[in-house]
């Protein structure tokens, strides 16, 4: 941006003061509201009240595996239960390993540690923030049950790359390990050609509906999409107290009321991703060439569905000096940003104990420089083109 543009947008101030992760990530109409409705009113017959997976969400679970490519999908309260459910159905045994990228929420990692297994921390690489498929090779080990990458908000993992390394290397009783996906923050983002979920892509991959993400089921919910159908079956068992499977279970069940919305909101994830996308662009031109940030790279074969809008500041800024600037960002500007993430270790005891000397200091040096600028699809242009001046004058002072 020219000094003509910075000036220019910053008159006027922000529409809305924005948060890092807005508290409504989608956009909510007349149309999730009426599809609301007409759930509650078809379950006031009191010989049908709610029901146990009562319609729609056999047909929200029918449509999300049509969306993304899978044989299947099984509906469940939040992404977290459903992390939980695949990983206690590899029925890992101590001494097990699952590899995981140590810039991530913890949620994948604390999926591993309640099923028993033995977490196995790897780098994230600089440029996609991604689990880097080197430092897989260097770590998978004929204990490694399965790789759990993470598509790093928003962005596909190299999900093909995990497969081929896995078939390296295969477990001696279990063979290749098993490639489970946390896509919380990717849903209706795509890798060659496809939508995240694809069951030809990954064993399965896990999706969050928080009120925070691409789309979301009235604040909570999530959806385990996958090809292999016996773990289909074992999901939608254990989501209500595993009886069919004869394992152990809870009630982690989606409400009927959630798969309506769903279905409203599925039918418009695709607009909503274009939206941010277009948001990304308008600031990717706006923002490039400034000195001192590194902007978001898409390799050619996904589309980013940009949940976060992730940066690094040049490493003469780490630390301190990016802590000063989303500090500016915030009082002077109004504009919150975050750092999505540190490594989990870092900031979770129960996980730190439990990766006790493990270090990966490729990642703990980049989390040093993440910043991640508020983006989202009802984002007006005007609002962009501030938060980009804000950050011009940031990076001149």
């Amino acid at each position: 941006m020219t000094e003509q543009e910075i000036q220019a947008g910053l008159q006027g101030g922000l529409q809305v003061l924005w948060r890092s992760e807005p508290l409504l990530g989608s956009i909510y109409d007349e149309e999730e509201i009426a599809a609301a409705v007409t759930a509650m009113r078809e379950a006031m017959d009191f010989t049908r009240g709610f029901g146990f997976s009562a319609s729609p969400i056999p047909e929200f679970e029918q449509a999300f595996a049509k969306y993304v490519g899978a044989a299947d999908a099984v509906a469940v309260n939040s992404c977290g239960p459903g992390l939980d459910m695949v990983m206690r159905y590899l029925n890992l045994q101590p001494g097990d390993e699952v590899i995981v990228p140590a810039c991530n929420y913890i949620a994948a990692a604390l999926a591993v540690i309640g099923a028993g297994g033995q977490v196995v921390l790897g780098e994230c690489d600089p440029l996609y923030f991604q689990l880097d498929p080197a430092d897989v090779e260097k770590k998978i080990s004929p204990r490694t049950r399965a790789i759990f990458p993470v598509h790093f908000n928003g962005l596909s993992a190299p999900l093909a790359e995990y497969q081929a390394c896995a078939e390296r290397h295969p477990h001696p009783v279990h063979g290749p390990a098993k490639i489970v996906a946390d896509a919380a923050r990717a849903c209706g983002g795509s890798y060659r050609g496809e939508k995240i979920g694809c069951g030809k892509h990954a064993w399965a991959t896990i999706f969050s509906f928080h009120t925070m993400k691409n789309m979301t089921t009235l604040g909570e919910g999530g959806m385990i999409s996958t090809d292999d159908l016996a773990l289909s079956a074992y999901c939608r068992s254990v989501r209500m107290y595993g009886s069919a499977a004869g394992a152990w279970g809870t009630s982690n069940v989606l409400t009927k009321v959630q798969a309506a919305v769903g279905l409203v909101q599925l039918s418009k994830l695709d607009r909503f991703i274009a939206m941010r996308r277009s948001v990304a662009a308008l600031r990717t031109k706006l923002l490039q060439g400034l000195p001192g940030l590194q902007l978001p790279c898409e390799p050619a074969d996904c589309q980013h569905s940009y949940y976060l809008y992730t940066c690094l500041v040049d490493e003469s800024l780490a630390g301190p000096g990016r802590d000063a600037i989303m500090q500016r960002m915030e009082e002077e500007f109004k504009v919150r940003c975050v750092i999505a993430n540190r490594p989990i270790y870092m900031g979770h005891p129960l996980i730190a104990r439990h990766t006790a000397g493990q270090r990966t200091m490729q990642s703990e040096a980049l989390a040093e420089r993440i910043i991640c600028v508020p983006i989202h699809p009802a984002m007006s242009e005007s609002d962009n083109r501030y938060i980009c001046a804000a950050l011009h004058r940031c990076l001149q002072a």
